[in-house]
């Protein structure tokens, strides 16, 4: 990568009172020549001048959350739709891909693992034939490496924009991988639990939250592979020939991340149900152990209540061993009964 140029060497002069860029709301902003090489530094207010410098080949800005003046001024330099700018400053939006004029809109669901959890975030990409804009919200890793890998390459810099948004589809997707990575990992070890002679309510508990993070990242992923389709048949103005077959590879990763989501969903669902399956089974093991118990019990508790009326003509009661007798015949139906439950695995 060539040596950036300071930024004293800018070739469009300052306006006289600049735009105050909002501190920590611009992460990036960079413009590139025809040869992909990066340009000097530039301004916000600069922005629309090296639009029009026929040297320029494109500008890459990167916004984290902006307030509504900073996306008016952004919607001032790239003459952005009005709508696509409500869009993402609201934030909250499905993802989609639309085309207002020459330019695209994006709307992706980014995730990261705060926590033990899936946090959900949303990325919006605006894709002009000179410029491209990310608008980050929420749980999202910044785009800077791949911007990184994007300006070593100058060959492929100098296909414009669309390698460049590029980057940050296969960015928000390859991120996608360590989260699943992790929750394969819990899902393992919960299942260890699930078969553990003991239970543990926060077992079934995480399986819960492990099942509704997957759901969630479900419906953040499954639209990922429209949009990419989109993108590959569509908008030959905006997207070059050469980046379709990148954003095949995109393709295939999301396709992916939806396969091994989509194998975790039904494993948790059958681990949840084993696990129920398995706590009914316990449950009526001890029933049974119970009931077993129960009936040992109650032959001696027959015999003594049957002596223990007080009826004055018993022939029983007269007999000089009726006392040794009656001690034996209740240990010989307790022992039958004992080895007869043990038989049938009540005991």
């Amino acid at each position: 990568m060539s040596a950036q140029p300071p930024a004293d060497m800018c070739p469009y002069p300052a306006p006289a009172s600049p735009y105050p860029a909002p501190e920590g709301m611009v992460r990036n902003l960079a413009s590139y020549g025809l040869d992909g090489a990066r340009l000097p530094d530039i301004g916000l207010e600069q922005i629309s001048d090296a639009l029009a410098d026929p040297k320029v080949g494109f500008v890459w800005v990167g916004l984290y959350e902006p307030d509504e003046a900073l996306l008016q001024k952004m919607q001032e330099e790239f003459d952005l739709h009005p709508l696509a700018v409500e869009d993402a400053l609201n934030a909250h939006q499905r993802p989609k891909v639309e085309l207002y004029g020459d330019s695209l809109f994006l709307v992706m669901q980014t995730a990261q693992v705060v926590k033990g959890h899936i946090a959900f975030g949303e990325t919006h990409v605006f894709v002009g034939q000179r410029y491209l804009l990310t608008v980050r919200h929420g749980a999202s890793l910044s785009f800077t490496p791949a911007r990184d890998r994007c300006e070593r390459n100058t060959d492929l810099m100098k296909l414009g924009p669309s390698y460049g948004m590029y980057a940050v589809l296969d960015s928000v997707v390859d991120n996608y991988f360590p989260i699943v990575e992790e929750f394969q990992g819990e899902l393992n070890e919960l299942e260890q639990e699930i078969f553990a002679e003991e239970y543990r309510r926060e077992t079934i508990h995480r399986l819960y939250e492990l099942k509704r993070d997957l759901t969630q990242m479900r419906l953040a992923v499954s639209p990922m592979q429209d949009i990419l389709n989109q993108l590959m048949q569509f908008h030959p103005t905006l997207v070059r020939d050469e980046v379709r077959v990148y954003l095949r590879d995109v393709s295939d990763h999301v396709l992916r991340v939806n396969e091994a989501t989509d194998t975790m969903r039904e494993m948790l669902t059958a681990a949840m149900s084993v696990n129920l399956s398995l706590v009914t089974v316990a449950q009526g093991e001890i029933v049974k152990r119970l009931a077993g118990w129960a009936a040992l019990l109650a032959a001696p508790t027959l015999l003594t209540s049957w002596y223990g009326m007080n009826f004055h003509h018993m022939p029983e009661l007269d007999g000089r061993y009726s006392y040794w007798i009656m001690i034996a015949v209740t240990i010989g139906i307790c022992t039958g009964l004992y080895a007869w439950l043990r038989r049938a695995r009540w005991l």
